[in-house]
């Protein structure tokens, strides 16, 4: 009796349970992933690019757009279309539709065009910022041609930093996200979204094998996406500095109350922060009375409203604490 009782036990741990368990979380898996590609795929547009050359038109590239209204706003990557004046946009439905470009930001690596049609169906924006390391996400673009394609995974990391430029400065796009959904030439622009269907992300690079970014769709991203609507183009404060993160000695940080502040390595001549006296190896610890602590912090401060406002900065120089003010200019303008 006890050897029918073992073997009986060992068919039940070792034969068709485990199977079925294993298969129903599959299923609920498989279940998530179709249901996010169902929702989203009439949602995102396959880009295909009419580049400015010499000679006139030339054709271009492709990438991704998402719809993000009904009467034809797409959001996609700056990179995408920086150097286009229109191309075509084409949808799960069949319809190609002619797209203009709104507005670009290369800054954010976002930009946003508009096709000439209606009656689309837009995509719910969420907010990254609440994202967790292995969070299930869901890419959705446009990968070799593909219209529609999905991969899924992961979120393996965020806060992670990408570099852009307009051509003439660089800058920092902070938090974004890295996740391993498989992303291929193509899925530019296109949607990285959540459990729900919601998008909360652009995908924007491949960063290695089996690893794609993405800039993450959040308040700030809204802000952006509101410019590029209304002006065409998003404005911010310059200062003129190169900076890094820097812990303080436990005694600096208590006597002002933060762990960590922004050292400056590099201050550009002719920059409003050399106007103001700034210095390489000073540390800023904060701005307007706001803790500072890397240089992301101090991106996002500098929106369109600084612009030509005295900013006080709070410095440690020499182990002493100044108050310098700076005033900001816009981003493009370079000297005072």
């Amino acid at each position: 009796m006890i050897r029918l009782l073992e073997s009986n036990t060992e068919t039940l741990f070792a034969g068709t349970t485990p199977a079925v368990t294993e298969q129903g979380a599959l299923d609920a898996y498989s279940a998530v992933v179709t249901s996010i590609a169902e929702k989203l795929s009439p949602s995102v547009a396959s880009l295909r690019v009419n580049n400015r050359g010499r000679g006139g038109r030339a054709a271009g590239g492709s990438g991704s757009g998402i719809v993000i209204s009904a009467d034809g706003y797409l959001l996609t990557s700056a990179h995408v279309v920086a150097e286009s004046d229109g191309g075509s946009a084409t949808f799960v439905d069949g319809r190609e539709l002619a797209f203009s470009a709104v507005g670009t930001d290369r800054f954010s690596d976002l930009a946003v065009i508009r096709v000439a049609g209606d009656g689309l169906r837009p995509a719910v924006l969420g907010d990254a910022d609440g994202l967790r390391v292995g969070q299930l996400v869901v890419a959705i673009g446009n990968p070799m041609g593909f219209a529609g394609s999905v991969t899924a995974g992961v979120v393996s990391a965020v806060g992670r930093s990408l570099a852009t430029s307009d051509g003439n400065m660089s800058r920092m796009v902070e938090n974004v996200i890295q996740t391993d959904a498989s992303l291929n030439p193509g899925n530019s622009g296109g949607a990285l979204a959540d459990w729900r269907g919601t998008v909360i992300g652009v995908n924007t690079a491949v960063a290695g094998v089996g690893l794609g970014l993405a800039v993450p769709v959040n308040p700030t991203t809204a802000g952006i996406i509101a410019s590029l609507i209304s002006q065409g183009r998003v404005r911010r404060g310059y200062l003129g500095i190169a900076g890094a993160p820097r812990p303080l000695a436990p005694r600096v940080a208590e006597r002002f109350g933060t762990k960590s502040g922004l050292d400056v390595v590099e201050v550009v001549a002719g920059s409003p922060a050399a106007a103001a006296g700034l210095r390489k190896g000073d540390v800023i610890y904060e701005v307007n009375g706001t803790p500072l602590g890397d240089a992301g912090d101090l991106q996002r401060v500098l929106v369109e409203e600084t612009i030509g406002k005295a900013m006080k900065l709070g410095v440690i120089r020499d182990n002493r604490q100044l108050d310098i003010f700076a005033v900001p200019l816009e981003l493009g303008v370079t000297t005072v």
